[in-house]
């Protein structure tokens, strides 16, 4: 007969999973930058179970769960799947006539970090499958929180990740090299690790400049830091 987790039943109880994470929700989110760098530490195995746990209760269409996360800590695997990722990561590239490091439009900020993370990719600490046990866009959109889920986790450890996609041209390799069935798919690849450099302040657009109200192109007056809120 089965038992309902602790964790379901008092989810912030002292020793539960959440009551590893005790770094306040607004931090989290307003310091969860894309990292691309790590340190050579090795993850343990309880922080990427916290991490993990943390990722299996995002919510999920119908909540159907149609997630597997694979973690990747073994060297030869990495390095394998380090190939495959430089090959997906330039094929993308070339798709806009980007075909070496001299094409990188000037002052792009991300992009030769990006690159960097896929030099560099064999030496990744931990790296974190996202995987849906469908095909299809739909399939694919019900697993996306709990990438969300799995970065606000890391962040609250102190360990740092970022979100990549794959290219096709790599995706049956990928498949084979960790077994991973036909009817699944990769939805994002997550490398995971302490950051080399310190988390800080993100910067994004300011909220006015994405935000309507009713319509499309009827701006919200509240959303300007400076108006008082209704």
């Amino acid at each position: 007969m089965s038992s309902t987790p602790a964790d379901e039943t008092a989810p912030t109880a002292p020793g539960s999973a959440a009551a590893r994470l005790p770094m306040p929700l607004g931090e989290a989110l307003y310091t969860l930058r894309a990292i691309r760098r790590f340190r050579p530490e090795p993850l343990a195995g309880g922080v990427l179970r916290a991490i993990l746990e943390a990722a299996t209760r995002a919510p999920s269409c119908g909540n159907s769960q149609g997630w597997r996360f694979i973690v990747v800590r073994d060297r030869a695997q990495m390095q394998a799947f380090a190939r495959l990722y430089r090959e997906a990561w330039w094929a993308k590239r070339a798709e806009v006539g980007i075909r070496s490091v001299e094409d990188f439009p000037a002052g792009h900020r991300v992009m030769p970090r990006a690159h960097r993370l896929a030099e560099q990719f064999a030496e990744v600490p931990a790296m974190v499958l996202l995987c849906a046990t469908d095909r299809g866009p739909d399939a694919a959109a019900c697993v996306v929180p709990a990438a969300q889920n799995l970065l606000l986790a890391a962040r609250g450890l102190g360990v740092g990740g970022t979100i990549t996609t794959l290219h096709p041209l790599v995706e049956e390799r990928v498949h084979a090299l960790f077994g991973i069935p036909a009817e699944a798919q990769v939805v994002y690849c997550i490398p995971l690790g302490y950051p080399a450099t310190p988390f800080g302040a993100v910067r994004r657009r300011p909220l006015a400049e994405v935000l309507a109200e009713g319509r499309w192109d009827t701006p919200a007056a509240w959303a300007d830091a400076g108006a008082r809120g209704p």
